[in-house]
């Protein structure tokens, strides 16, 4: 069963991203992606193979060690878990990416590499991300949310 989650977990997150790399402006993209739901799937997997091992997952986050750490993940339960939590969280990131870039106006030309490399080492995806958006302005709708909140 462990073996068989690991395997699906990626394949879960696959539609979502080839949405957002090669059809980013379809409306079906939009109304998949707008909701922050759209990494269920992955968080699916991830509880499956938590919640069973609870225990020995609560030591390892709450009392962080290096080598508790290493023998949880040198377990195929673990390995799997953490693998079910990085596709998760890289399409909630990549999902994003996506939203911010188009409401920027960031060319798909250099947002579909950045989402490329957010799928495969995503802390390297979000940093160019990142430099692309400091030169990008903020989205109108975006200051006009902050001036409501002021208010």
């Amino acid at each position: 069963m462990t073996s068989w989650l690991f395997d699906i977990t990626f394949l879960l997150a696959v539609p979502f991203w080839a949405l957002m790399i090669v059809a980013p402006g379809w409306s079906w993209t939009g109304r998949l992606l707008r909701s922050p739901w759209s990494a269920t799937a992955p968080l699916a997997v991830y509880v499956l193979l938590a919640v069973p091992e609870f225990g020995r997952l609560w030591e390892v986050v709450s009392r962080p060690d290096l080598d508790t750490l290493r023998a949880f993940l040198a377990t195929p339960v673990g390995a799997a878990a953490i693998w079910a939590h990085l596709i998760a969280f890289d399409l909630f990131v990549g999902r994003w990416i996506h939203h911010d870039a188009r409401a920027r106006g960031v060319p798909h030309l250099l947002v579909a590499p950045v989402l490329v490399l957010t799928i495969l080492l995503s802390p390297l995806g979000l940093l160019a991300y990142l430099l692309i958006r400091v030169t990008r302005p903020e989205p109108t709708s975006s200051k006009l949310a902050d001036r409501e909140l002021q208010q």
